[in-house]
């Protein structure tokens, strides 16, 4: 008890038992109010998360090609941790993987099937599905993966190479000076925890979803309340136990095993599915994403008003409802992502964090969204079974390739898997960041910590999805990300200075020359 920090811990426990009380003991009202707010946040906000979504992009781009991107992070001295191989696998599988296997094949039949009023496009045209598989690269590659990277390297800087304490207001020196740590960065770090149980919460029901649509589907075992108790209770488990035995053990272990696993599903299901149609239809996607990506990317639904009903509100549900989830957990992901970063140049953090998994993810879309569209096309109905949740048409569409009764306990596996992972790397920064001590040479928080959050954030979504199914995960999204927005915008602030003078804000003076250039070194490769 005595290693707490009380202003960071209790809090965002207090709100999040109070919650969870108050929708136990009245979940129409406390649906109510949450829906209430939900629905004034995207009213006011909604174009804020999409221009600072944008933004993001922009300055992780500028970064990349930057000086900046020659330093070395830790130092000229400093050796990476692991292999590039596990890093990737960690970063890839502790971010948005729950996300591509969830929505990989249900969102794009929703945007086939009912497109925006905004953009004036027919359903189930050939539009539509240009449209369909547009947005999928939009919302799936790069942005999501901007809006993780950019808190990722500010915190990686300034825990090592500003020798910062382990906390979100360290990530704000730049800006504040040293009035971002102590009880200022305190509270910063209290807030985006609170975010970050939101976001995960969110996610967390939407992977217990995939796992009961699965097991309903292929199985008959019913898809109610109780067992998304049993399941949530097996997911929390299993990743506290994981946490429990530290980076190098647990996540590295089940990080590796999960993306050897999405591969194998990835190459399955393009050598056996619509081969040469995914080829086709990902590529005339990809040609639109990028013919439109800035109109896209800033779509509101203004357009489409219609007085006594309002905007149009497929941005506010789709685009805004994504760009909210990742931002209530970028923050307290950063403290993980960044602390994976020690050893490698800034540019190589950018290419693992942001290139490679955007890429990975894009293929993925690429075949499970075009397996998708080109099935519900040929008239195999996969419609049918979104009309019963989304959570069952990754089954649906796998149920209609061969071998389907070794791929989707295949699919089943890597759901629970992908959750696991990243809650336990989630559970591992919240367990840091609420407790004293945490430093480069002694990093791990203790296990009652760790436990302690898990069980908070799986009853919250386990409530939630129980009350409100899939629209109470998206009002969790939407709640959480909005503080969070704030402290990424100050964040790429802060980026942006660092960016056009390093030496200034770093303490390896040794690693500039009299001019405060790089003094550039190739980053040395370790085995982990």
């Amino acid at each position: 008890m005595k290693e707490i920090k009380p202003i960071v811990f209790i809090p965002p426990a207090l709100l999040t038992v109070a919650a969870l009380i108050y929708s136990l003991v009245d979940n129409t009202g406390f649906s109510a109010m949450a829906n209430t707010a939900n629905s004034w946040l995207l009213d006011k906000f909604g174009w804020l998360f999409s221009l600072g979504s944008l933004g993001f992009l922009v300055v992780v781009l500028a970064v990349f090609f930057s000086p900046l991107a020659k330093v070395k992070i830790g130092g000229q001295d400093a050796v990476p941790i692991m292999s590039d191989y596990n890093w990737f696998a960690i970063t890839l599988c502790t971010t948005i993987a729950i996300g591509i296997l969830f929505w990989g094949t249900a969102e794009p039949l929703y945007h086939y099937l009912y497109p925006p009023a905004g953009v004036g496009i027919e359903a189930n045209s050939a539009q539509a599905m240009r449209f369909a598989m547009s947005t999928m690269f939009m919302h799936w590659t790069f942005t999501p993966y901007a809006i993780y990277t950019l808190p990722a390297l500010m915190f990686a800087f300034a825990f090592y190479n500003m020798r910062k304490p382990f906390s979100l207001g360290s990530t704000l020196t730049p800006i504040m000076g040293d009035k971002a740590t102590g009880r200022f960065g305190e509270v910063i770090d209290a807030i985006c925890l609170y975010a970050l149980v939101l976001g995960m919460a969110a996610s967390l029901g939407t992977g217990i979803l995939s796992l009961t649509g699965g097991l309903s589907y292929q199985y008959g075992v019913p898809n109610n309340p109780v067992t998304y108790w049993i399941i949530g209770a097996i997911i929390v488990a299993v990743f506290i136990i994981s946490a429990g035995t530290g980076l190098m053990k647990g996540i590295r272990v089940l990080s590796d095993i999960n993306t050897k696993v999405l591969l194998f599903i990835t190459i399955f299901v393009f050598l056996f599915g619509p081969t040469v149609y995914i080829l086709q239809l990902g590529t005339e996607g990809f040609g639109e994403y990028l013919s439109t990506f800035f109109g896209r990317s800033l779509l509101t639904g203004a357009a489409a008003y219609t007085p006594g009903q309002g905007i149009d509100g497929w941005a506010q549900g789709w685009t805004n409802f994504y760009f909210a989830n990742w931002l209530a957990w970028a923050p307290i992901t950063a403290l993980f992502l960044g602390r994976l970063g020690y050893g490698q140049t800034v540019r190589k953090f950018l290419a693992v964090n942001f290139v490679i998994p955007a890429i990975f993810s894009g293929i993925w879309m690429s075949i499970f969204s075009g397996t998708a569209l080109k099935f519900e096309a040929d008239g195999l109905k996969i419609s049918e079974q979104l009309a019963k949740g989304p959570e069952y048409t990754g089954f649906a569409v796998l149920g209609n390739l061969p071998l389907p009764v070794i791929i989707i306990p295949v699919f089943l596996f890597i759901c629970f898997i992908c959750f696991v992972t990243a809650a336990d790397s989630n559970t591992n920064a919240m367990g840091g960041i609420s407790t004293t001590g945490i430093s480069p040479e002694s990093p791990e928080p203790k296990l009652l910590m760790k436990i302690v959050w898990g069980i908070l954030v799986g009853m919250v979504s386990v409530v939630m999805i129980s009350s409100s199914g899939i629209g109470g995960i998206k009002t969790l999204s939407n709640l959480g990300g909005l503080p969070a927005l704030f402290i990424e915008l100050a964040l790429l602030v802060g980026l942006i200075k660092i960016m056009y003078n390093p030496s200034k804000y770093d303490l390896n003076k040794k690693d500039y020359d009299e001019n405060g250039k790089v003094i550039f070194k190739m980053t040395k490769f370790i085995k982990g």
